[in-house]
């Protein structure tokens, strides 16, 4: 007879809207089995965990002592992370996380030399990465770099009262445009400097609201590329959230479902094809797994950009521009 390989074990801290996606991608791979689901809003990990024969769990130190798991999703709001990876470190699993690495800039750089410590596989959820649209971007701009770059993440206030805290979300340029400024850095470079700002108005369907509800951040790429990334939670709904890059005659539009494309008298709308977080789980599941490593944001990779939007809301605070570090933060 032919021994049936086991399935990789997955525990999931987390039972949100991310959280049931993630566990949902994970349950068509026939090679993995979500085991736990920890929530402390016991109900929804029970629920979450019954969708696949899971068992729940009040909190990550309980599924951790219940379970023999083989890695674990970290599907946390910002405020909540830091315990958590380190608790999953000191066990020696690997661990995929969702963005952003954390409301601010010190957790995030304790969890990477963590990380760098014990050299565990870690994976990011930035899937703007894993479109296939974005696949094409680095072959247009091969003979073309891209010289400007503008962003925009312009939406509606989300209801959750924790995102509406600057300590516990930090801000809509760290918890929302991250993807834009992380795809930014994947097709265009490292950024060098950053200059913000920011501003909020008192809003009575939000009265304890303290982000600032309009902000920009104008940015200088080290291969002396310049853009600006712009947010506003004051709308109704998402209005334009996307990312267009400028080379010599050429444009580039992206957004998760489309890349249009106009160089020179032509315009081309090219239609995202698969599902992103498929690919991206699957790669975390293969590295995980002793295959080849395809994570494309792991955890180092991912703080570069989480050290770009922290000082972006730095730079607003103190009204100065700034220099993006390289290596950790004061």
């Amino acid at each position: 007879m032919t021994a049936v390989a086991a399935r990789t074990r997955i525990g999931v801290l987390g039972a949100g809207v991310i959280a049931r996606r993630h566990v949902r991608t994970l349950a068509r791979f026939d090679d993995v089995q979500v085991t736990a689901v920890a929530d402390v809003q016991t109900e929804r990990a029970a629920v979450l965990a019954g969708t696949v024969g899971a068992t729940p769990y009040p909190d990550l130190a309980a599924m951790l002592d219940g379970e023999q798991v083989d890695a674990v999703y970290l599907c946390v709001p910002p405020f909540a992370h830091g315990e958590p990876e380190l608790a999953v470190l000191a066990r020696g699993l690997p661990f995929f996380v969702e963005k952003p690495l954390a409301a601010d800039a010190v957790t995030a750089t304790r969890i990477a030399a963590a990380v760098r410590e014990q050299g565990v596989v870690t994976g990011v959820g930035y899937h703007w990465r894993w479109l296939d649209t974005v696949e094409r971007i680095p072959d247009l701009l091969a003979d073309r770099p891209a010289r400007l770059v503008l962003g925009t993440w312009l939406d509606a206030t989300p209801p959750v009262p924790w995102w509406q805290r600057r300590e516990l979300s930090g801000g809509q340029l760290v918890e929302q445009a991250t993807h834009l400024v992380d795809a930014a850095r994947l097709l265009v470079g490292e950024v060098d400097e950053v200059v913000a700002l920011g501003s909020r108005t008192p809003r009575a369907a939000h009265p304890d609201c303290d982000v600032d509800d309009v902000s920009t951040a104008s940015v200088r790429f080290a291969g002396g590329a310049v853009g600006t990334f712009a947010a506003t939670c004051l709308l109704t709904g998402p209005h334009a959230i996307g990312l267009s890059l400028y080379a010599d005659g050429l444009a580039l539009e992206l957004t998760e479902k489309t890349l249009t494309v106009v160089d020179g008298g032509q315009r081309q709308v090219v239609e995202a094809q698969g599902d992103p977080f498929e690919r991206e789980d699957r790669a975390f599941v293969d590295a995980v797994q002793g295959r080849e490593d395809r994570t494309r944001a792991d955890y180092a990779e991912a703080l570069r950009t989480h050290l770009v939007t922290t000082t972006a809301v730095r730079s607003a605070r103190e009204r100065v521009p700034l220099r993006v570090p390289r290596e950790g933060v004061r």
